[in-house]
């Protein structure tokens, strides 16, 4: 009896197997492609075929974001960048964690676990990390190969499956993109819910867009064999595969359609699931490292702090002028002969590397600071009014005192930019020192403009080895010896920019403080004045 049993089991088994051989064997049956769900009015072509095409001018071209536009289709860095960014660390682990149940269960309802994590209770009003974070990410994402097909096109309508509040700044702010179909989110008191609105459909958005084109010759989609929403719309489909984007390269930066000059966030890299988890590990010893490194640079003097420090992995590299500062003789001047250092600005700690860098104290003045990082400051540092007569009269006493040095720009700024300089150092000195600083993170960024500044130098000192480099240029003449004073201090301000621009590499722009802010975090960036005792 029991060998009767274990035949026929064995008999089924084969059986199945058989089928499975069968199936495999027959494309046709296991890749029904889907030139069959709609073959009485659409074409599938390669997509290697559209890339020749020159009458996509008038045509409107209907494409999928993630397995089209961008290079990698994995939408967790995305999702783990709100995580962070909105929700802070404990959020981001608990996605982190979750993460292999989500790929496990897969699909709309994997989409729907990680919308819940990442948005739950998060206010819809501050929520920035679609303007400010994310733009930088999917841009440095983009397939250029595809990318110059899109804009070859006459209307562009993007179809996602991330909510649209994480994309559409991207889409329309950076890459021009006429329409974007996301998922839209329940909000419920201002705050999201962590769902997805299910009463909007993308078909209905799509069909508005359209109009009355919906039927025309004129629309192409472009997509994968893993997207089929918009292509019954469609009298042309181009399908791109997965070997046709890894031939593809990134989509550098002087061929964005709106230069990346301004962004926000604190984490420094595109967060993986292999990169998150090197970051969890090594946050915990990060912060001892982090904390020893304040310490160390707050309370021992330069000859030793400077040392222990890059034994800490905190790099410093100077370079100075080949040959001494000299600056033309002004006995008659009544500006005080101290030198003061014009630098752009990085971080926060631009004025104390350079203080490193001297091997001296100086005074900092400053546009703006957090209480915290004036108390815990090695050096001397005075906050500027704003008002130019009461800033000139309080420049010119601390300059009497000794040397200064001020960061013009006002605010910090990532990229390779510099921002417009205030040309009120012009008039202080007769003695200015450009130096030209640059820093290199590989994990958290030392600035923000939308969180809290104290904890600036913490992230920075966070970093695993943070590279800081301060280089030293010629010395230049103030207003008053300027060519007998026909320059303005417009021009020195002006002067002194190019010349940082071109020892860092930097492009000079006309944007300010104030630009910055209003792009990322939605107000002018002043800070309120502090209440004097």
């Amino acid at each position: 009896m029991y060998s009767m049993k274990f035949s026929f089991f064995k008999t089924l088994f084969f059986f199945f197997c058989r089928i499975l051989f069968r199936q495999f064997r027959n494309p046709k049956v296991l890749h029904r492609t889907v030139s069959n769900l709609h073959a009485a009015h659409n074409k599938y072509q390669k997509y290697t075929s559209l890339v020749h095409r020159s009458d996509l001018s008038d045509k409107t071209l209907i494409f999928n974001v993630e397995q089209v536009l961008l290079k990698s289709s994995s939408l967790f860095p995305y999702f783990m960048l709100v995580a962070f960014e909105a929700g802070g660390l404990l959020r981001a682990f608990a996605l982190f964690i979750l993460y292999p149940f989500i790929c496990f269960i897969g699909g709309e309802m994997g989409l729907k676990i990680m919308v819940a994590v990442c948005f739950f209770g998060i206010k819809k009003d501050s929520f920035r990390v679609g303007r400010a974070v994310l733009p930088k990410f999917f841009l440095e994402n983009v397939g250029l190969e595809i990318f110059e097909v899109l804009k070859r096109g006459g209307k562009r309508v993007a179809v996602t499956n991330m909510p649209q509040v994480m994309i559409e700044s991207f889409l329309r702010d950076y890459l021009e993109i006429d329409h974007v179909v996301g998922k839209e989110l329940k909000v419920f008191c201002g705050y999201f819910v962590g769902l997805i609105e299910e009463r909007k459909q993308d078909l209905s958005v799509l069909q508005d867009i359209l109009g009355e084109e919906k039927d025309s010759d004129h629309i192409i989609g472009i997509s994968s064999l893993n997207h089929k929403l918009f292509l019954k719309y469609c009298k042309e489909v181009y399908l791109v595969r997965s070997t046709d984007k890894k031939s593809w390269q990134h989509l550098p930066r002087d061929k964005y359609p709106k230069p990346l000059i301004f962004h926000d966030g604190r984490l420094a890299f595109r967060p993986t699931l292999s990169d998150s988890l090197v970051m969890f590990m090594w946050v915990p010893f990060g912060l001892i490292l982090a904390i020893t490194r304040a310490t160390v640079a707050l309370t021992l003097p330069h000859k030793i702090s400077i040392p222990a420090l890059t034994f800490s992995g905190l790099l410093l590299t100077v370079t100075e002028p080949k040959t001494s500062h000299s600056f033309p003789n002004s006995k008659d001047c009544k500006k005080p002969q101290r030198l003061l250092y014009v630098c752009n600005h990085r971080t926060l700690l631009d004025p104390l590397y350079l203080s490193f860098t001297l091997k001296k104290n100086i005074t900092a003045v400053t546009y703006s600071l957090s209480r915290m990082s004036e108390l815990l400051a090695p050096i001397k540092t005075v906050r500027l009014t704003r008002n130019r007569d009461q800033d000139a009269k309080m420049m010119e006493r601390l300059l009497n005192q000794g040397d200064l040095v001020i960061c013009p720009e006002g605010t910090t700024c990532r990229e390779p930019y510099l921002l417009r300089f205030s040309p009120l150092f012009a008039e202080m000195s007769d003695h200015i020192i450009p130096v030209a600083s640059n820093t290199h993170v590989t994990m958290f960024y030392g600035t923000t403009a939308g969180g809290l500044k104290c904890l600036d130098p913490l992230f920075f000192l966070l970093n695993p080895s943070p590279n800081y480099t301060m280089q030293l240029l010629q010395g230049v003449c103030g207003l008053s010896t300027c060519n007998n004073g026909e320059k303005s201090r417009f021009d020195v301000a002006n002067y002194v920019q190019s010349e940082l621009g071109k020892a860092l590499g930097f492009e000079c722009t006309k944007l300010t403080r104030r630009d910055k802010y209003q792009i990322l975090a939605g107000n002018d960036g002043i800070a309120a004045p502090i209440a004097k005792s």
